[in-house]
């Protein structure tokens, strides 16, 4: 089974969708479209291992943007891991927020799989490095798991009480005069989150521009990724 560097297609929709700006934090707003890390998370939500990661490389916008704003009780505290922790009660520390969202969303993204060799993933011990694993097998797996509609959790759209739906494209399925016809500049928009370090994880952000509803999303060492 042979490793391709081969780019994947979902077609993802759903009826609410909330990327939450972080400069933002009383009151969620979204940003205009989705983020690349949340169509990370799409794809992780199908199909990951400690073997593969996911860089996404395009995203095409279908819908217009609508927004909604929408009140909702939040809880206003943060649950402690340690046995002296006193628990949360939902009822005294209810907050009503409001949030900015969209709604009737509908993006395509794009993203490639690339494959980790043992040895430089963490965690793992030079004498289970060995180089005979076949990376080919991962991208089979991923290709059945979305083709019918399985994933292992719930993918979402921002917030978990967005679902998200979803749907494989077939090779070379890019643009179309479906997509959303309209080109801004969408600001500074956070791209992913910087794991390099375990100890010191660091939001990264870049300046997207969609034109005519697509925007390329640019390497994560290039320079337009802000660290």
């Amino acid at each position: 089974m042979e490793y391709f560097d081969k780019e994947y297609g979902l077609e993802v929709w759903g009826d609410m969708a909330c990327f939450t700006r972080p400069e933002l934090k009383v009151e969620r707003v979204s940003y205009d479209v989705i983020t690349p890390s949340a169509a990370r998370n799409i794809f992780q939500a199908i199909f990951w291992k400690p073997a593969i990661q996911w860089r996404i490389t395009r995203i095409e916008v279908v819908n217009p943007i609508k927004w909604i704003s929408v009140r909702r009780n939040e809880v206003g505290a943060l649950a402690q891991n340690s046995a002296n922790a006193r628990p949360i009660i939902a009822t005294e520390k209810r907050q009503q927020r409001n949030s900015l969202m969209l709604r009737d969303v509908r993006y395509r993204i794009y993203a490639k799989m690339e494959y980790i060799p043992p040895h430089k993933r963490a965690g793992v011990s030079s004498r289970e490095s060995g180089d005979d694993e076949n990376p080919g097998k991962y991208q089979a797996m991923f290709e059945r798991r979305a083709s019918k509609g399985q994933c292992f959790t719930m993918p979402y759209l921002g917030t978990r009480e967005c679902t998200a739906y979803f749907s494989l494209l077939p090779d070379g399925a890019k643009g179309g005069d479906d997509l959303l016809q309209e080109s801004r500049d969408l600001g500074i928009m956070l791209y992913d989150m910087d794991f390099s370090d375990s100890k010191d994880v660091r939001p990264m952000f870049f300046r997207p521009v969609m034109d005519l509803g697509v925007i390329e999303v640019p390497p994560v060492d290039s320079k337009e990724v802000m660290r």
